[in-house]
């Protein structure tokens, strides 16, 4: 083991978060680079710049950490904003050779391969933009090294630049110290991929976007990181999740703030219409073409063009998009003389992965490495549950505004209640039950002379209209019944009492009492329930009654002045459902 090696395993074992153990790796790789350069034939003719970790597992970034030799300060967002932007063409060649990639950014090539394999040059693998992005900031080599997950998926990359134009056309000295480049990377794998992410202040809210948890924060940064930039954006994440509300944060922190902001949805666009929308048509060039009509590009002229659910798109529109993307220029359906410059910033949300698209020959490849240039996911709303309750009250107040002014609150119960909940169609689906909830407490009180709350049952109320409810998981339902267990242990504990954890097991005989009610007798019902000993013992008769005992013993705890039907037979020394007394 080189002393390299052995120094960079002792500084990895002292990180205590991802980007400790990113700036670790890259100060020890970026040493070892110079060091290559000031033993070759180009010492004193060249520079390494800067090294970068990329950590972008799965539908989009995570971290971007950034050493730069001539800036010590490049670790910020700001800097790396201005000088780290990623290299699509690397990225791609990373991905689908699984090895280091040498890039040579003036000539255009790339050189895959590894120590046990080698090297293979492919002319034009480098895209106009990628060669165009790297040469404005100096670089005239890149190298870069697949960042590898214990479970073997590439969850990122290393990369290294530099600026040495003696050696355009020839190897560089990142190829002669690759295998010590290489060990370093495979080191440091473990320490990047399972350490935990540096805690990230969040972003101040504004009317973009007026609600930011500690959970969204890394991905707010980045995407404030991303925002500067005039590269495609892609925002993945499950409908409903605020794709389009982020993409608008974003223009809003661009350079083309001020200048206009449109939506193409997809989904709402015929297949043979979709180039057409995209890019407008004459009079005439197909039938229901009664005028000239302006598409999506030049709506956003000088703005920002946010295309939604892209993975909509025709395989024959994505062919038309990916021309669009990489000429940025195009012309209007019917137009054959016409061709204007397409001066947009491009934004693109999808709800699907769209690698697997790729794979299964849906979405086209080169497509998709075309516009996964600053990819970000978005997550979905229940894992971002310290947001659930501050976006509720800001939904709330704006429907508040719009109704009749002055104050709208939910109470603690109701928040609770709204934090329980799986939410599988995300702010979309909060939006509609605070709604809701908003019309139910309005019925019960009178609003003109009454502050207006929320309160647990008008969300309750509110959640049982919710069309598609009986999909539910029963993971779901359990948690949800438990979240209204504790809230009613709370509302109890404010009234100086408590809710014992033992009425929790009624939950047991409201199954029993149900199973009873639909297979007409306690046999029957128990087998049916996995107790068939109990009844081949002929003594379950005990074990009914106490469950159903419980659910009475609970019901009358809550006040309840009507009990199950299961239940109010014997109660009322009738007997219970399902055959009447046993004799056994």
């Amino acid at each position: 083991m080189t002393d390299d090696i052995a120094s960079l395993i002792t500084a990895l074992r002292q990180a205590r978060t991802f980007e400790d153990a990113a700036m670790t790796t890259l100060t020890a790789m970026l040493d070892v680079g110079t060091g290559a350069l000031a033993a070759s034939s180009f010492a004193g003719r060249g520079r390494i710049l800067r090294g970068m970790v990329h950590l972008r597992p799965g539908d989009g970034y995570r971290r971007l950490v950034v050493a730069d030799l001539g800036n010590p300060a490049s670790s910020s967002p700001a800097v790396q904003a201005a000088h780290s932007l990623p290299s699509t063409s690397a990225w791609r060649w990373v991905v689908e050779r699984g090895l280091p990639v040498a890039i040579d950014v003036n000539v255009g090539v790339v050189e895959a391969g590894g120590s046990e394999q080698p090297i293979q040059s492919a002319a034009g693998g480098v895209s106009q933009e990628t060669r165009a992005r790297l040469l404005d900031r100096e670089v005239t080599h890149l190298f870069a090294i697949p960042l590898r997950a214990p479970g073997g998926t590439i969850d990122g990359m290393i990369s290294m630049e530099a600026d040495c134009r003696a050696a355009i056309g020839r190897p560089f000295v990142f190829t002669t110290c690759q295998d010590t480049l290489q060990q370093m990377t495979d080191v440091a794998e473990l320490f990047l991929c399972t350490l935990p992410l540096r805690t990230t202040a969040a972003p101040v809210p504004d009317e973009h976007l007026p609600v930011i948890g500690a959970s969204m924060a890394g991905v707010i940064q980045m995407l404030g990181v991303f925002a500067q930039q005039e590269e495609t954006l892609l925002l993945s994440g499950p409908t409903g999740s605020g794709k389009s509300r982020l993409a608008r944060w974003c223009h809003a922190r661009s350079a083309r703030n001020g200048k206009v902001f449109e939506t193409l949805d997809l989904s709402t666009v015929p297949e043979e219409l979709q180039m057409a929308e995209l890019v407008g048509w004459r009079k005439g060039a197909f039938t229901g073409a009664v005028k000239d009509t302006a598409g999506a590009l030049t709506r956003a002229e000088g703005g920002s063009l946010f295309i939604d659910e892209v993975d909509k798109l025709s395989l024959k529109a994505q062919a038309g998009l990916l021309r669009v993307l990489e000429e940025r220029r195009y012309r209007p359906l019917g137009d054959s003389a016409t061709e204007k410059a397409a001066d947009v910033r491009f934004l693109v949300g999808t709800n699907t992965r769209l690698a697997e698209r790729v794979r299964s020959g849906a979405f086209r490849e080169d497509l998709y490495f075309r516009i996964n240039v600053l990819p970000l996911r978005v997550p979905p709303l229940k894992e971002r549950r310290d947001e659930i309750a501050l976006w509720a009250a800001h939904m709330l107040a704006r429907r508040q505004n719009r109704s009749m002014g002055g104050d709208a609150s939910l109470s603690e119960q109701a928040k609770d209640l709204l934090q329980g909940q799986p939410w599988p169609g995300n702010l979309r689906q909060l939006d509609n039950i605070v709604r809701r909830a908003y019309a139910l407490a309005l019925m019960d009180i009178d609003a003109a002379t009454h502050p207006l709350v929320i309160e647990a049952l008008h969300v309750q109320r509110a959640l049982a209209y919710e069309e598609g409810a009986g999909n539910r998981s029963l993971i779901d339902l359990f948690q949800s019944t438990a979240a209204e267990f504790v809230n009613e242990a709370e509302r109890r504990r404010a009234a100086g009492g408590v809710l014992d954890l033992d009425f929790a097991d009624a939950l047991r005989g409201f199954a029993v009492g149900v199973a009873i009610e639909r297979e007409g007798s306690k046999e029957a019902a128990l087998r049916l329930l996995g107790k068939g000993v109990i009844v081949d013992q002929r003594n379950y008769s005990k074990l009914v009654q106490r469950d159903l005992a419980r659910v009475e013993a609970f019901c009358r705890l809550l006040g309840e002045r009507s009990l199950p039907a299961f239940v109010a037979p014997e109660a009322e020394g009738s007997g219970r459902p399902g055959g009447g007394h046993s004799s056994h």
